[in-house]
Formats: C-alpha cells, structure tokens, sequence
C-alpha cells in the first residue's frame, strides 16, 4: 500500500524553507523555536498584560505606546509579527475588535483565534450592528457608553485593555489575570466580576 500524496500546499511550504535555508535566512533550529513560541501563546499572556496595566501606571504607559514592546519585555518574541496596538477602554468608550477581510489575530499574546472570530457572520454583523452582537454574548453596555469597532488587518493587530472590575483592589496580579478572559481582550465580553470567581 503506497503512502498518501500530501498535500500540494506542504510541497510548497517544503520548497520554501529548502530555499530559505539554502540562503543562510533561517535555520531549522528557527523554525522549531518559532513554532514552540506560537504553541505556547494563548489568552493568558494577554491577560496578565492586563493585569500589569491594572496595577502599573509606568508599565500601561508602555502597553498602551508600543503593545509590541511590552509583550517583548515579557518574554513574548514577537519577531516577524505586525504592530501591536492596544485600546484603552474608558467609562464613556468600549472597544470591539474584528477582521472584516479574514482572521488577522495578535496570536503572540492571545493565541490561536477561535472559529467565530473567523466566522463571516461574525465579521460583517460586527461592523454593521455591533450592539446586537454584544448583547448575543450577554454583554450590556451603560447607557451612554460609545462603542467603536476596530477592524485587525495584516498590518496592524489589535486587543483591548478593559476596564478593571471594582471591588479588585488590593488584588495580586494573578487574582486581576484569572478575571480576564480572551473574549474581554477582544471586547466581545466584560472583564468577569469578583463575585463570579468567589461563586466557584
């Protein structure tokens, strides 16, 4: 029994990197450190870059100029990948983040993107009646809160920094991090409350 044809797009990508290493512009070494490094991304490294925010004036400063940069000084590599920008949520403001073209997702710090991220439904309903989307995912905005959609494109990536819940004073970085979901990094969702964690 002969063995299955791989796929064409395999040959391709093999061919490439053949090329690639045949010029001295990456190692196979490389290439294992770069997939570990998308393996091991997931919410939780966005979520403590919250956390950080929350509680270090100096360190949101950072987040907030340069996302790129802050998930470097935390050992993220973000070699390769586009911008890192990060939206700021006010009392009076809330972000939501789509791809209306495709997937384009910060994957360093937030992993891989779920399937309703790329869903077209997703895509086109979030630009046209964003409210409803929210409400879908049980999220209710205050009245008087603007919403604003940003769409993620190959050049330039995006997350959200959401409000910190109240009652959280005095928290560890940790306790702030497990209140952070992905879908709050996208601002699908709410940061989760202290009285939900408490009830687990």
């Amino acid at each position: 029994m002969s063995a299955p044809a791989r796929p064409e797009s395999l040959a391709h990508l093999e061919k490439l990197l053949a090329v690639l290493s045949a010029k001295g512009l990456i190692t196979a070494q490389e290439l294992v450190d770069r997939q570990a490094s998308t393996d091991r991304a997931s919410p939780e490294i966005g979520a403590r870059m919250v956390a950080r925010a929350w509680l270090d004036p100096e360190w949101r400063r950072l987040l907030l100029a340069n996302g790129a940069e802050a998930a470097e000084r935390m050992g993220v590599s973000m070699a390769g990948a586009p911008p890192l920008g990060v939206l700021e949520d006010k009392p009076d403001l809330h972000h939501l983040v789509v791809c209306t073209l495709c997937s384009c997702y910060p994957r360093a710090v937030l992993g891989y993107p779920p399937s309703w991220y790329k869903s077209f439904e997703y895509r086109s309903r979030a630009v046209r009646e964003p409210r409803a989307v929210l409400a879908e995912w049980g999220t209710q905005l205050a009245p008087g809160v603007k919403l604003r959609v940003v769409d993620s494109t190959a050049d330039f990536r995006w997350m959200v920094l959401p409000l910190r819940p109240e009652g959280t004073e005095g928290w560890s970085e940790d306790q702030l991090a497990a209140l952070v979901t992905r879908d709050a990094l996208v601002g699908v969702a709410l940061p989760r409350v202290p009285q939900a964690i408490a009830a687990e």
